[in-house]
């Protein structure tokens, strides 16, 4: 077990890493002239293969079986759309006094992001929770995103921008469309992509990367890092150490309070307080000016790696619950 979870550290470790060094590329070598239009197709291309994959793998008897749990599953949606954005609604009168205006723009949008697919599942694996449910709650969370999410956004920024059918159009055809596709063709391929998980990841973790290149070297090439500082990064990281903890004590408390076994408890605090990082940056390109992106994604990445290392931490503490709770369990 032990030798298990530091190999799981060092997958951690490795690709946020990786998104550091993307910052640092973007930072010092972004994208410019034709190069710009050429990593936004590649990245649009990974994003459309992201999705499709994840389509396909999706087998369809957890679901079936998991959407039965419709206490479980409405609770996760509450997290994702309703939890979350009503916290970003009490931090904003900070917006300005204490954290940049434009970083907090990014944590508005943040917070109206639907729930990873791969991180809440393995997160809810380690845990030994409900993860039929979990991958029934990520697939939902997705789905329902495409249309959630530039709603709250609009909402959140006070923005009709932010919701006309252009983006949502946009959005389908990056995320929903492809995710159906897939799905239709589990029975061919699905079995196949769960035995190559290796392609899975290496997509998904390309997407992200690409995509973040091409946003965050926009943001770079219009005068972002002369418009934030490194106190400023500090203050954002303090806010999704915050967002973060106020939602796992409040999802725990609504496990208790709700009667939840320690499965389904599990599956809620990882798929209730997690955003997706694959999902929320081709949204941001679509949402966003293109200048304006790349500082949105910023707080959700600094989420996504903060949601990272401490799901790992608490992860493991609900598998020594498990432990105890059964002795006999290896």
């Amino acid at each position: 077990m032990k030798k298990t979870g530091r190999l799981a550290w060092l997958k951690i470790d490795r690709f946020t890493l990786m998104l550091l060094g993307t910052l640092l590329l973007a930072s010092f070598l972004p994208a410019r002239g034709s190069l710009v239009p050429a990593v936004d197709l590649l990245g649009k291309v990974l994003v459309i293969a992201l999705f499709f994959i994840h389509g396909a793998r999706l087998p369809r008897e957890a679901v079936v079986g998991a959407i039965g749990q419709w206490k479980l599953q409405l609770l996760i949606l509450a997290a994702t759309f309703a939890l979350f954005p009503l916290i970003g609604i009490a931090l904003k009168p900070l917006s300005g006094p204490v954290i940049e205006p434009m970083l907090f723009t990014g944590i508005l949008f943040l917070c109206c992001l639907p729930s990873t697919v791969q991180s809440s599942i393995a997160l809810t694996s380690i845990a030994r929770g409900n993860v039929p449910a979990a991958v029934c709650a990520a697939a939902a969370s997705n789905l329902a995103g495409v249309v959630f999410t530039p709603l709250l956004t609009g909402l959140l920024l006070a923005s009709s921008a932010a919701i006309n059918m252009d983006a949502v159009w946009a959005i389908v055809g990056l995320i929903l469309i492809p995710f159906a596709i897939g799905q239709a063709l589990h029975g061919w391929i699905g079995t196949w992509l769960l035995r190559h998980k290796m392609l899975t990841s290496f997509v998904d973790r390309s997407a992200i990367l690409v995509m973040v290149y091409g946003a965050f070297g926009k943001a770079v090439t219009g005068g972002l890092w002369q418009a934030i500082s490194g106190i400023d990064i500090a203050i954002l990281l303090g806010f999704c150490l915050l967002i973060l903890a106020v939602v796992v004590i409040v999802l725990r408390l609504a496990a208790r309070l709700t009667g939840l076994a320690r499965p389904d408890e599990a599956s809620l605090v990882f798929c209730g307080s997690v955003k997706s990082l694959a999902t929320g940056v081709p949204m941001a390109n679509v949402l966003f000016p293109a200048a304006m992106a790349g500082a949105v994604v910023l707080p959700v990445m600094m989420f996504h790696i903060v949601q990272l290392v401490t799901g790992a931490f608490l992860a493991r503490a609900y598998e020594r619950r498990a432990i105890a709770a059964a002795p006999g369990e290896s």
